[in-house]
């Protein structure tokens, strides 16, 4: 499976209950799980040992809203649209790859990001040879994935097909803006298509990541490498562009959501019964809490928007939210999907319908992880009846709200865009967004010790420095490798001789 985030230098610190409580407002229907309340006061569920609670958001950071609000200037589109503006609209995505072929390669990419895998400065030469062994150990596992969903990913066709829809819904809103795709790790490369955007000579940008929530691993990389491509190029230095970072509260998308959650619970013979299952691709738990990653915050409140607005519909289900696609030694996000739906099938729950929340088009986590192994599990596990609500991709409500946040962002085209190319220590004006990102470059050069007290065995400070300690080990050999040109590495040929 892909995943967004690790972290092979910095596990995370321990942590109090409240600080690393996972969400869940669990509202059980009196005849399944007749010992909580139907009370919105109480809607907890205690699993895996960690206590759940209703409306955590004031005891995380703030979540980091879209740079553009509902139209607050009361400008028209077409009031901030000259003659001979030409407008683009940059969508921005993860990628995946098409064929079996593409696997490793992809995978390479993905892991050769230090926003993906963050070592320390002293290993940073070994980024390119680990992400290289990482890739090439876990593609034969991930291409049997592939191949159970087609052969490759669909990401980029769906895609496609959003920046096409996008694009009509914002002519019809009298928009005439061109939407291009930019992949961060395979093809349409973002590198590609910002070329494509001189080539046509665009001169207003509004910059969309398709991650509904804003995390470091996801938006921030992309953000990034826009960052460093801009500050490289006068075209772009001066061209007028503006950034949406997150946009999981609009109503639109709220409101696409609930649509898509009441039309499956609809095919429950029970739906009252059915527990709602929110997942959602984790990330390490040290991006929250040592680097500020605003991620869970924004997924929480998510959460809550959606089912206020099923409340309204008189739909008042039980629901939990989880996170799934965790990788390496470091404490991730809790509770785990796995984990999560092992609990529910011991506490009698029998009807469950997973959202993939973090996901608005079809692709492996969603395809193969969530429909295949994660069913399985749920059956294994008691759970008798299992739906899945599918990815938003071109569901007009959602299409059309997202051209609306594009609309209600063209004030802001600009108004801090940078002019003069003397000015090059910010060229992406990203406001907040930017702030925290610096505040994370600062934070991931020391992170804390995760633990004060060196222990063996398996208790929970014991792994964390076995982790740490393979991780050494690893890295070691890498080193060895890679200055010798021998090893076994060599022989297998995954690294290349000398």
């Amino acid at each position: 499976m892909n995943c967004p985030a690790m972290s092979a230098a910095s596990p995370p610190s321990s942590c109090s209950s409240s600080s690393c409580s996972s969400y869940s407002t669990f509202r059980p229907p009196p005849p399944l799980l007749p010992q909580l309340s139907n009370n919105d006061s109480q809607r907890s569920l205690h699993c895996s040992n960690l206590s759940f609670s209703n409306r955590l958001l004031g005891k995380h950071s703030l979540p980091l809203r879209a740079l553009v609000a509902s139209n607050p200037l009361n400008v028209s589109s077409s009031s901030v649209i000259s003659d001979d503006a030409k407008i683009g609209v940059l969508l921005l995505n993860l990628g995946g790859p098409e064929t079996l072929d593409d696997v490793q390669p992809f995978l390479f990419n993905l892991f050769a990001d230090p926003d993906i895998i963050r070592l320390p400065p002293l290993f940073q030469f070994l980024q390119k040879p680990l992400a290289q062994f990482i890739s090439v150990a876990r593609a034969p596992k991930s291409k049997e994935g592939y191949a159970a969903i087609g052969g490759g990913s669909p990401l980029r066709h769906i895609t496609d097909e959003q920046a096409e829809e996008l694009r009509k819904s914002l002519w019809e809103k009298n928009v005439p803006a061109k939407v291009y795709v930019g992949m961060r790790y395979w093809h349409p490369f973002t590198e590609e298509a910002i070329e494509q955007i001189k080539r046509d000579g665009i001169r207003k940008l509004v910059v969309l990541p398709l991650y509904p929530q804003f995390s470091i691993s996801t938006s921030g990389s992309s953000l990034r490498l826009l960052e460093r491509i801009f500050r490289e190029d006068e075209y772009l230095v001066n061209m007028q562009h503006t950034v949406i970072p997150s946009w999981y509260q609009r109503e639109g998308y709220i409101k696409a959501m609930a649509n898509l959650i009441e039309s499956e619970l609809g095919k429950f013979g029970s739906p009252s019964q059915v527990v709602i299952f929110f997942s959602a691709h984790g990330v390490p738990l040290a991006y929250v809490e040592e680097a500020g990653d605003p991620y869970k915050a924004e997924m929480e409140e998510c959460v809550d928007l959606i089912m206020e607005e099923l409340d309204k519909r008189k739909i008042t289900n039980s629901y939990t939210l989880a996170y799934q696609s965790r990788v390496g030694p470091v404490e991730w996000l809790k509770p785990y999907t796995e984990e999560a739906i092992t609990d529910l099938g011991k506490k009698g729950v029998e009807n469950l319908l997973a959202v993939p929340i973090s996901f608005v088009s079809e692709h492996i986590e969603t395809l193969e992880e969530i429909d295949v192994e994660y069913k399985e599990l749920a059956l294994k596990s008691g759970i008798k009846n299992w739906g899945r609500v599918p990815a938003l991709g071109t569901e007009p409500m959602f299409i059309s709200d997202l051209a609306d946040a594009v609309v209600e962002s063209l004030p802001y085209v600009g108004a801090m865009a940078v002019s003069n190319l003397e000015a090059r220590q910010s060229l992406v004006p990203l406001g907040s967004v930017e702030e925290l990102l610096a505040t994370y470059d600062s934070q991931r050069r020391e992170l804390p010790a995760p633990v004060t007290m060196w222990e063996w065995g398996w208790t929970k400070s014991a792994e964390t420095w076995n982790g740490r300690a393979a991780m050494l080990a690893v890295l070691a050999l890498l080193v060895l490798e890679v200055t010798t040109g021998k090893g076994f590495l060599h022989q297998w040929g995954i690294l290349p001789s000398l």
